[in-house]
């Protein structure tokens, strides 16, 4: 069995993108992780861990060189309950670490988690190269961003805010639901002039457990949206729920499986906390045949 390709367009040089008329074109086989750095006291996972800009540019370096095919920084958390962020402190958080990335790694293809307008322009005039919006691209102010400095975006689905997310979530049909969501937000950004967009089930944002295993075993479905399809269960509570295992940084095997499962079905990006471990993992399942 042969890998897919994917494919992602933007109008600002991307590193290993070809020219590609007025703009360029990412080219990629099969399923590339992306690293994440949480540049943020108070994650789900890794809290303070890299708050400090030196440990951030660091982690990302080494995210890089073990294979990552993208590092998305972000300053807010977004677990349920996390306090909000001003601006200009989320900015001061991760505008220096894609700065630093940019300059140590200039081959390096950076993401910025943010929801922020402001936030995203700063970033990709510090070297970011994607926007990762986990409100789906629902802010008119953050599309019209992402058309005018040329970016692509990761449009997540999220019903109502982090904050309050958790709190009763409900879906007559998930998959059905979430795909339509999707569908028209992806319908949206490209209609307001955001170059491309990959998409993301949002897996643990407003989604019990069953809603979470509902919608991985409907990767292959959800690769049919026409875009690229980001899966990231990465140390989410629901491997954890599964896995028996309380403690977030413990998950990791269960985000690898979690993962290959969504590769073998598709999907053309893991989020991943151990991209170490997922560039194994996924290398060996290519040369068994994946």
């Amino acid at each position: 069995m042969s890998a897919s390709e994917h494919r992602l367009r933007s109008r600002r040089p991307l590193p290993g993108a070809e020219r590609d008329g007025g703009g360029y074109l990412l080219r990629w086989q099969g399923c590339a992780v992306m690293g994440v750095i949480n540049v943020t006291p108070d994650s789900f996972s890794d809290g303070g861990r890299h708050l400090a800009p030196t440990a951030a540019v660091a982690a990302g370096r080494a995210q890089w060189a073990a294979g990552a095919g993208w590092i998305d920084v972000g300053g807010v958390s977004t677990r349920p309950g996390a306090a909000p962020v001003a601006p200009e402190v989320e900015a001061a958080r991760v505008v220096p670490v894609v700065r630093a990335l940019r300059a140590d790694e200039p081959g390096a293809r950076i993401s910025v988690d943010t929801s922020d307008p402001d936030v995203a322009r700063a970033a990709v005039a510090a070297g970011a190269d994607l926007v990762n919006d986990v409100r789906g691209l629902r802010d008119p102010a953050l599309r019209a961003a992402c058309a005018e400095l040329g970016v692509p975006a990761v449009v997540s689905h999220l019903r109502g805010e982090p904050a309050t997310m958790q709190a009763a979530p409900q879906f007559d049909d998930v998959v059905a639901e979430v795909a339509a969501e999707l569908r028209a937000a992806r319908a949206r950004a490209l209609d307001a002039g955001v170059p491309d967009v990959i998409l993301d089930p949002g897996l643990g944002f407003g989604k019990t457990t069953a809603h979470n295993r509902a919608l991985l075993r409907a990767t292959t479905a959800l690769t049919e949206l026409g875009a690229p399809l980001l899966v990231g269960a990465s140390r989410k509570h629901s491997l954890g729920e599964v896995a028996d295992e309380p403690v977030p940084e413990r998950r990791d095997a269960a985000s690898v499986a979690a993962h290959l499962y969504a590769a073998a079905n598709g999907a053309a990006l893991v989020r991943a906390h151990d991209v170490p471990a997922h560039v194994q993992a996924l290398r060996i399942w290519r040369w068994l045949g994946g």
